[in-house]
């Protein structure tokens, strides 16, 4: 009886049912409290003092369960103790840190860094690429525009960001910051000597967009940093759109892109068919390039020596057709000494704007005359049928047949409708040696072209024709193996191949 006046926590309880709750935190016993609440408030206390341990957010599971019991008497466990209870078993407990770190985004390419820190340092190895003194610097400034907090590199030289620390520590007063605060007079290209250009590198950007997200995350999802940065300024191969130009060929494109010609079949299906596929002017080609995911725009100015050319004069001739021209003046290269801006993305040189020159030689342009008139165009002659025979030598496929084809043979069945290829004049309609019933049309852009072997011929010489208007009837006259059209063009008198002037 007198123990019970020195151990205040132990208590007698009436005998009302369930009057305790036994405590259990991911399994384990954590001990006898009075009640769910108390529970509670012993779990948030274990919780907060591991956070604060990690010093990052810390994920785990916590589960919580109470078992109500009935005692006559017995000690519950003190906020403290139930608190350091929660904190063994929590500490022993499966968990997961997540760091405060940096999502940066370049196109569809990310890497996940822990600070700012790695962020430059990602940034910065790029330009290292192109520069090795660093005088360009990356620095990171927050991006106002954005609702989230996103921030955005900013490429300044490395000497303005140590001006302005210094300017920020001895701000200037009196006369000195009166002197400065005048502007520097500009002095024009043309009234500048070589030597006061200043030379060497003057702009460094990056060409692509790049955001840099805050994020929370875990050990596993942050990247390396050295990996990071050759993922994201490797070289590595990048689709692009090639335009096919004038006198383009495919092979001439797998050449110059170093893609073999096979592959750039399979990499465009829709357009080739084999090695052998025609291609035309206008045609869009994907191909691919050697390129970084983060690339730099760079310009540096040089002086050097060269020798140069005059671009191409021009004198319309309304008379011609576009791919009519006259050389009028030979060119003669020049030599000059210059001051240029020669910009760059990576390795590529993309542009020179000449700043000051001295010339030692003028160059002499090359004078052409060319027309402007749009050539007429040439389309198939029949509809289906296959080429039965092609351009140029050949077996001779019956007696009195040339072994030098100087056409191409459509088999088609006998009375399919021909039609001229391009709009013009009729200057023979009848029996031809060899050719049998044959059509020769004259064309504006002095071509002709020759449709032979016809069943029936429906136009007559003087008559002029339009595109695509039906001017006889297939057929197997003259010296020939069976029904098909003979098809013929020629340029300045001489028979060339008409596959390679269709539409």
């Amino acid at each position: 009886m007198i123990g019970i006046f020195f151990l205040p926590c132990l208590q007698f309880y009436k005998e009302t049912g369930n009057n305790c709750l036994r405590v259990f935190l991911n399994g384990e016993e954590a001990g006898l409290l009075e009640s769910a609440e108390e529970a509670d408030q012993s779990l948030l206390r274990a919780r907060k003092a591991i956070g604060k341990s990690a010093g990052d957010l810390v994920f785990m599971e916590v589960q919580l369960a109470t078992e109500p019991e009935s005692i006559l008497w017995g000690e519950f466990e003190s906020p403290e103790t139930a608190t350091a209870r929660m904190i063994d078993i929590l500490n022993r407990s499966p968990r997961q840190s997540v760091h405060s770190a940096y999502t940066v985004k370049i196109g569809t390419a990310t890497a996940n860094l822990k600070n700012t820190a790695e962020v430059r340092s990602l940034l910065q190895a790029a330009l290292n690429h192109y520069e090795e003194n660093q005088e360009f610097v990356v620095t990171l400034e927050r991006d106002t525009a954005r609702e989230f907090n996103v921030l955005k590199p900013k490429v300044v030289e490395a000497s303005s960001v140590a001006g302005a620390a210094e300017e920020a520590m001895l701000p200037e007063a009196g006369v000195w910051a009166f002197l400065d605060s005048d502007e520097d007079i500009e002095v024009s290209a043309e009234n500048k000597s070589f030597e006061d250009f200043a030379l060497g590198l003057i702009s460094m950007d990056f060409k692509e967009n790049v955001e840099i997200v805050e994020a929370s995350l875990s050990e596993e999802e942050l990247d390396d940093l050295q990996e990071a940065i050759a993922r994201m300024t490797t070289l590595q191969e990048v689709p692009v759109i090639y335009k096919v130009v004038s006198g383009d060929t495919l092979s001439e494109i797998a050449m110059n892109t170093g893609i073999p010609m096979e592959t750039l079949v399979e990499m465009n299906p829709d357009k080739l068919e084999s090695v052998n596929s025609t291609i035309r002017v206008g045609d869009e080609l994907t191909v691919t390039v050697p390129e970084p995911v983060l690339s730099v725009v760079w310009s540096s100015r040089r002086r050097y020596e060269e020798d140069y050319d005059e671009a191409v004069e021009y004198i319309p001739n309304d008379e011609w057709y576009t791919n009519q021209t006259k050389t009028l003046q030979e060119p003669h290269a020049g030599h000059r000494e210059v001051v240029a801006v020669v910009s760059y993305t990576n390795n590529e040189q993309t542009s020179v704007s000449i700043e000051k020159e001295n010339v030692a030689m003028q160059a002499v342009a090359k004078v052409m005359e060319r027309g402007t008139k749009i050539p007429p165009s040439y389309i198939r002659p029949v509809a289906g049928g296959r080429i039965s025979s092609g351009f140029g030598g050949r077996k001779r496929p019956t007696r009195g047949a040339s072994t030098y084809h100087r056409g191409v043979d459509f088999a088609v069945p006998t009375g399919t409708p021909v039609m001229a290829s391009c709009g013009g004049t009729v200057i023979r309609a009848g029996w031809a040696s060899g050719l049998g019933n044959s059509v020769t049309l004259s064309h504006p852009d002095g071509r002709t072209t020759v449709y032979g072997h016809l069943s029936k011929v429906l136009v007559s010489a003087g008559q002029s024709v339009s595109q695509g208007q039906r001017i006889a009837l297939s057929g197997n006259t003259g010296v020939s193996t069976g029904p098909h059209l003979h098809f013929g063009l020629t340029i300045n008198g001489t028979y060339v191949d008409p596959l390679k002037y269709l539409q």
